[in-house]
C-alpha cells in the first residue's frame, strides 16, 4: 500500500451542523420530578402551552388563554433544578424540587426567578380505573438576581440541601440539548449505560509558556452518548477550559482516497492517499484514557470488524491533537490496520 505523510477519511462519519435557531426537541417526561418540570419548560419554549397547562393538578390560571397571555413575551427560558427531596404521604409522593430560571423576552431582556415546585405521584400499584401521572400540586417562585447557580435555593422546605452545582457541567448539558436534541437518540432519557448523563473527567495541565512555580490549571472533558448502532456507538464531547468556558472538541481527522484492485472494495487494496484533513464533531466507539491524556477511537465499517479506521488524539497545551491515525481498508476477514499518521509528542 501507498501511505503518503498525512492526511482525512472518505469513510469517516459526515459531520452534523444544526440548523440554526431552531426549537427546542420535544420532551415530554414524568418519569421524575426534575424531569416533569424541565417538561413544563420545555413545553413553554416551545409555546406549546396546552401541554404546560396539563402538568398541574391544578389549573395555574382560571383558563389556557389567561395562562398563555402571561407567556405571550417570553422568548425563551433557561432552567437549573436542584436536587428533590421526598415524603410520603397517604399512599402517595410528595416531591419538592429547587429551580432557578432565566425568562427572555422577545426584545432580548431577562428576568431571574427562583422557589420550588410541589409534586405528587399517587401510588401507581393501587390506582385502578383512571390513572394519575406524577404532575405539580404548586410552584412558588420570586423574582431573583444573580446567576442560576447562585439563585438556586439550596433546598426546599425540609428536604436536603441541594449539591454544589457544577455550573460548567450545566453549560455543557444546555450546549448539547441545543445541537443534538433533534438528532441524537432521546438525549433526555437514559441511555442502558446513563447515557444522557455525560461522563466527565477532570484534566490537570500546564501551558508552555507558564512558569513552573504556578499551579497546575484544571480543565474538564465531558462525553455524551449521541446514538448506537448496530455495531457502532458514537459520542460528542465538550470540554471547559480552566477560566470555566465550554466549547465543543472538533477531532482533526485524516481523508482518505481508498483504490482497491479493479475497484472493487471487496479486492485487494491498491494503495491510500492522503487528500486532506477535515474536523469532525463526533467519535465513534471512543474512549479516554485519563493516565495517558489521550481520546481513541474505533469506527467498524461492517460488524466483523476486518475494516475500519482508529484515531488517536493526545490532550497537551488545552485542546486535543491527532497524533496517530490507522486504517484497515480490506474487507478480507482478517484485522490489520496499517498506520496512516503516526506522530507521538508528550502532553
Amino acid at each position: 500500500m501507498k501511505y503518503p505523510l498525512f492526511g482525512a477519511a472518505v469513510f469517516s462519519l459526515a459531520s452534523i451542523v444544526p440548523a440554526a435557531g431552531a426549537e427546542p426537541p420535544y420532551l415530554d417526561d414524568r418519569s421524575s420530578a426534575e424531569a416533569l418540570v424541565r417538561s413544563l419548560y420545555n413545553a413553554i419554549d416551545r409555546k406549546e402551552y396546552s401541554r404546560a397547562f396539563s402538568y398541574f393538578a391544578e389549573p395555574p390560571s382560571k383558563d389556557l388563554e389567561t395562562y398563555a397571555k402571561g407567556y405571550a413575551d417570553t422568548e425563551s427560558v433557561d432552567l437549573l433544578t436542584g436536587q428533590a427531596s421526598s415524603e410520603g404521604a397517604a399512599g402517595s409522593v410528595y416531591y419538592s424540587l429547587p429551580v432557578a430560571i432565566r425568562a427572555t423576552a422577545a426584545d432580548g431582556t431577562e428576568r431571574m426567578f427562583a422557589g420550588c415546585y410541589t409534586l405528587r405521584l399517587a401510588n401507581p400499584q393501587i390506582q385502578e380505573s383512571s390513572f394519575t401521572p406524577l404532575h405539580i400540586e404548586s410552584g412558588e417562585l420570586k423574582p431573583a438576581e444573580g446567576p442560576l447557580e447562585e439563585a438556586l435555593p439550596e433546598k426546599c422546605g425540609d428536604g436536603p440541601p441541594a449539591p454544589p452545582v457544577d455550573a460548567t457541567l450545566e453549560r455543557a448539558r444546555k450546549a448539547f440539548a441545543a445541537s443534538y436534541g433533534g438528532i441524537c437518540d432521546s438525549p433526555s432519557v437514559d441511555a442502558d449505560d446513563g447515557a444522557a448523563e455525560p461522563q466527565t473527567y477532570p484534566i490537570s495541565f500546564n501551558y508552555p509558556y507558564d512558569e513552573e512555580s504556578e499551579p497546575r490549571r484544571e480543565a474538564k472533558l465531558f462525553r455524551f452518548w449521541c446514538m448506537t448502532g448496530a455495531y457502532n456507538e458514537v459520542h460528542v464531547y465538550y470540554l471547559a477550559s480552566d477560566s470555566g468556558e465550554v466549547s465543543q472538541l472538533q477531532f482533526a481527522t485524516p481523508e482518505l482516497d481508498i483504490r482497491y484492485e479493479n475497484d472493487d472494495p471487496e479486492g485487494a487494496v491498491r494503495e491510500v492517499n492522503l487528500i486532506g484533513f477535515t474536523a469532525q464533531d463526533q467519535l465513534v466507539n471512543s474512549e479516554y484514557d485519563e493516565a495517558t491524556l489521550t481520546l481513541t477511537s474505533h469506527a467498524k465499517w461492517r460488524g466483523v470488524g476486518d475494516a475500519s479506521e482508529n484515531g488517536t488524539w493526545i490532550f497537551r497545551s488545552g485542546t486535543f491533537s491527532l497524533v496517530k491515525y490507522d486504517v484497515d481498508a480490506s474487507y478480507d476477514g482478517e484485522i490489520n490496520p496499517e498506520t496512516v499518521i503516526d506522530y507521538h509528542g508528550g502532553p
